[in-house]
């Protein structure tokens, strides 16, 4: 299977073994596009983005692959508590993937995690749906 799939696949593992404050049942796709009437819970999607190897010696390489985590929930966009709540979450998440190896995948280092966009107005304002992205960074040599 690919590194990327792997990734993904060992991401989804780690997440839905996790405890958080706003429960969620992390699920791996190829688009974080949900429907509205799905968004009444906490949607996790994780998502294959990019794949760069690297020379590291002569016989073998560093393959860093990027993963992205999609956090989206309907939320009515004036209650505060309930959006702070969605950013905690998604800070949550971020502690918990830089700080834990990957199940299956003990030689693959976390790189480095990016909020970004911290939340996506356009989806807040057009759709009522607050949207996270982490793009995380797991670098494995072989």
């Amino acid at each position: 299977m690919s590194v990327l799939v792997d990734l993904a696949n060992a991401m989804v593992t780690s997440l839905n073994g996790g405890t958080f404050s706003v429960p969620f049942q992390a699920v791996r796709g190829y688009r974080p596009a949900v429907e509205l009437k799905d968004l009444e819970a906490v949607q996790v999607t994780v998502v294959p983005k990019a794949l760069t190897i690297i020379a590291a010696t002569r016989s073998s390489s560093y393959f860093d692959g990027v993963i992205d985590v999609a956090v989206q929930q309907k939320v009515d966009a004036d209650k505060l508590a309930d959006l702070d709540a969605l950013m905690g979450l998604v800070q949550e998440i971020a502690d918990h993937l830089r700080n834990r190896r990957l199940e299956g995948l003990s030689a693959v280092v976390c790189t480095t995690v990016e909020n970004d966009p911290v939340f996506a107005p356009e989806h807040l304002e057009q759709h009522r749906v607050f949207t996270s992205l982490l793009t995380v960074t797991y670098r494995l040599q072989r």
